[in-house]
């Protein structure tokens, strides 16, 4: 497959990393809370937490580019979690895609390339107590909403 590894420029000017998009993995566990990861300071947005991800490649899809990446950054097992829904922010040139997984059986998240200053688990009330990445602190309400609700 094609790599996606490059920056897309928007008509305003601000820079989307992933030729062909790109997508993340928001892993939820019952017991444990939301993976998340803390960026390396070199990266777009370093500093912040947000969630495992990347770009796609040529004609991956968002499910597959999330998973491997997620693989990729934090070794997560992809047998390990099940997907539940995915939310997409479509700006017409470029797209992100949050898939939203439940842990189906317990791993360890361990850091698996330069990407990540650290992974943690975090419980779903402490996650806006982090300095998280702009687009995942702007998406986070609505994932949390529709999260939650499948629970109740």
């Amino acid at each position: 497959m094609n790599s996606g590894d490059a920056w897309v420029e928007g008509p305003d000017g601000q820079r989307f990393w992933g030729r062909f998009g790109a997508a993340g993995l928001l892993v939820h566990d019952s017991r444990r809370g939301i993976l998340l990861q803390h960026r390396a300071d070199w990266s777009h947005f370093g500093g912040t937490w947000g969630l495992p991800g990347g770009a796609r490649h040529e004609g991956e899809s968002a499910v597959d580019g999330a998973l491997r990446e997620a693989a990729e950054e934090a070794s997560v097992p992809g047998d390990a979690v099940a997907v539940l829904f995915t939310s997409v922010l479509d700006l017409g040139f470029w797209s992100y895609t949050t898939v939203v997984a439940e842990a189906v059986r317990p791993f360890e998240a361990l850091v698996a390339d330069p990407e990540s200053i650290e992974l943690r688990w975090v419980e779903v009330g402490g996650v806006t107590e982090l300095p998280l990445h702009p687009g995942f602190a702007a998406a986070w309400p609505e994932l949390r909403a529709r999260l939650v609700g499948l629970a109740d």
